[in-house]
């Protein structure tokens, strides 16, 4: 039972009219009226109390089945009133490493209907989280007490990476493989694809003249028969995530390397709907977790259970000796991505002489995470000795990161360096054009 703002009113009221009292009663009689008033509006608190407890609302909740990190996930209450009007106040006991959109709801439920409450959690870190009850507040039928209880809907919830995000990856791949969005660029790729008419601005050297002249026997007029290449399907992708101490490094909420599991999911969805072979592999000081190169969709399924309950450790990465150990499970040419970060030259080092053994034989490709708050330091004017010397550390972070990658492009690797919260999709994005190019 807890007192609600009419009777703290009431109480107030009494103590007001105190002096009125003492022109008309002594001053003990006065004191005596008060109190009673006090007890009486007291009593009515405590009969309201009982009079809303049969009138309580029933409220479920409904969670998505897979919380994804990073996201904004939906949490749905459904309130239902059974008799009158109900004012009630929500709060329901989600995990405190949550972010939620409103920590308390407050609704008024018409009589004999149902209502739905929504708001989100964003979970900053992935695992298994303990979700308790829900704490409800309903004003009694005077509005003097609200009736205080809990609804016990105790349960555990399970964090994943982005599934949200690899939800719409998903869509956004069939949409631009299926009908009239599908690319197909003539000349780029291995793979015959199909035949069709000549259209102008085609590549003539792409005419099959052999089709054409068998399409000429049966009907006349008709134009040369252009062949379609695509890329060549069932190629190898190999991801290798980097869980050591310089992943562990928050960036815009979340853990560097919570960005670059996103980052491995995605790619991995990318490279299975084109009908590559993924393996995934996670190192440290070893190689913590090696999951084999399969293809097919469901082998998503297998990487994202395998994944998602690998943390980041603070130990140094040895690229070499993860590099290595590709090397002697992948005999032949694949797309070696390696998914870490970097901070100067001299740290890279070690990195470029492990993609460096990568080439020619297999495609190396060193996919790094870039702080945004390093960018924007960078590139914000100072006004103070402070700033000016927090400015000039970012730039000259910046400016070795420029060297590190200039060689590693010259030692024939790919690279690709974006802030952590824009990685997934310029990935993608590079990914597709890698394989719309042939370049593996």
């Amino acid at each position: 039972m807890v007192p609600a703002r009419r009777v703290y009113l009431l109480l107030v009221l009494g103590i007001a009219i105190v002096p009125l009292l003492c022109f008309f009663l002594s001053i003990a009689a006065s004191i005596a009226v008060i109190l009673l008033f006090d007890v009486l509006v007291l009593g009515l608190m405590i009969v309201d109390t009982w009079r809303s407890r049969p009138l309580r609302v029933e409220i479920q909740r409904e969670l998505p089945p897979r919380l994804s990190i990073g996201r904004d996930n939906p949490v749905m209450l459904t309130v239902k009133s059974p008799k009158s009007n109900a004012v009630i106040q929500i709060r329901d006991y989600y995990p405190v490493e949550f972010g939620v959109s409103a920590t308390t709801l407050r609704t008024t439920v018409v009589g004999n209907s149902t209502q739905e409450l929504t708001y989100t959690i964003n979970p900053t870190q992935r695992g298994e989280f303990p979700w308790g009850n829900i704490q409800v507040r309903q004003l009694g039928p005077w509005g003097l007490a609200w009736d205080d209880w809990q609804i016990p809907l105790s349960l555990r919830v399970k964090v994943y990476p982005d599934l949200l995000g690899l939800r719409s990856l998903s869509i956004k791949l069939t949409l631009q493989s299926s009908g009239s969005l599908r690319k197909r660029q003539m000349g780029i790729g291995t793979e015959f694809a199909e035949l069709r008419n000549y259209r102008t601005g085609d590549d003539l050297r792409f005419i099959d003249w052999k089709a054409t002249a068998r399409r000429v026997g049966a009907y006349s007029n008709t134009p040369p028969l252009v062949r379609v290449l695509e890329p060549e399907q069932e190629q190898t992708l190999l991801i290798l995530l980097d869980r050591g101490r310089l992943m562990t490094a928050k960036v815009q909420g979340l853990q560097r390397f919570d960005w670059g599991m996103n980052a491995t999911l995605s790619l991995a969805l990318a490279g299975l709907h084109r009908g590559d072979r993924v393996g995934v592999g996670v190192f440290d000081r070893q190689m913590h977790t090696w999951i084999a190169p399969e293809r097919g969709q469901s082998h998503l399924s297998q990487l994202i259970d395998r994944l998602t309950p690998i943390q980041p450790v603070l130990l140094e990465s040895d690229y070499l000796g993860a590099v290595t150990s590709v090397v002697q499970r992948q005999t032949r040419r694949a797309l070696v991505v390696v998914i870490t970060d970097l901070i100067d030259v001299t740290a890279s080092t070690e990195l470029l002489a492990a993609l460096s053994k990568l080439a020619p034989r297999y495609l190396p490709f060193c996919v790094t995470l870039r702080d945004p708050q390093v960018d924007r330091l960078a590139h914000t004017f100072t006004e103070n000795v402070t700033e000016t010397y927090g400015r000039a550390v970012a730039l000259d972070l910046l400016a070795q990161r420029q060297v590190a990658f200039a060689q590693l492009k010259q030692k024939g690797v790919l690279v690709l360096d974006a802030p952590a919260n824009q990685i997934t999709d310029q990935l993608v994005e590079r990914y597709l054009q890698l394989k719309a190019r042939n370049q593996l």
